[in-house]
């Protein structure tokens, strides 16, 4: 074996070489987002982990794959606001996110960060990253399975506690539990990467032109 060789399988494993690259790919987004996605993608091709391992299977239709992606996200967007975060007891209005409402310089950024940082960069961490790790160190069976959506759902959620508070953990966490079952089942994450995007796109234009309130409150008055 080589010293290539076995570099790769140090970093595929879970001794000190292996644990430093989870500790470093994890801090990345300290720095700024999505750095991490970015050092999760560098280990995989430094340890020689085929890229389908973190979900990157190409669909038999990108067409099919980015419609049911788009429709698939702006639905459960509508849902969890209109009937999901309304049953959790959240505002109508995401007040840290409240400025953006017809505030067209922000637009360009928030694009960046809707398709970059959210579909992209986080589904790479918490989907196919995260789920890799954790089936190389607790296996395929059903309740690793399990365990993995629940514990990449919790990771998901606290994450956005910072800038979101509460009510942003719960919206998070709760997606975070579909995404994550979805990929546990599939093993696929370019449709979770459109769908993400959808989601967070649709949330911004009820933020933008201030529909947020007659969304959520279309079913509950």
């Amino acid at each position: 074996m080589s010293d290539e060789d076995k570099v790769a399988a140090r970093l595929r494993g879970f001794g000190p070489l292996g644990i430093l690259s989870i500790l470093i790919v994890v801090a990345g987004n300290f720095l700024f987002a999505p750095l991490s996605a970015i050092l999760a993608l560098i280990w995989a091709w430094l340890s020689r982990t085929p890229w389908r391992d973190l979900g990157f299977i190409r669909p038999r239709s990108w067409a099919r794959t980015i419609l049911i992606g788009v429709v698939f996200g702006v639905a459960l967007k509508f849902a969890m606001k209109s009937i999901v975060m309304p049953l959790l007891g959240a505002p109508p209005v995401n007040g840290p996110f409240h400025f953006l409402a017809h505030n067209p310089a922000e637009v360009p950024w928030m694009l960046y960060t809707v398709v970059i940082v959210a579909g992209f960069g986080e589904e790479v961490i918490f989907r196919g990253w995260a789920f890799e790790r954790l089936g190389k160190l607790l296996g395929t069976a059903p309740w690793a399975k399990v365990f993995s959506v629940l514990l990449t759902s919790l990771w998901f959620g606290y994450a956005h506690y910072g800038f979101q508070g509460m009510p942003g953990v719960q919206n998070a966490t709760v997606v975070g539990l579909t995404f994550g079952a979805i990929f546990a089942v599939t093993g696929r994450i370019y449709l979770l990467m459109i769908a993400h995007a959808a989601f967070d796109l649709a949330a911004y234009a009820m933020i933008y032109w201030e529909w947020e309130t007659t969304v959520a409150h279309f079913f509950f008055k």
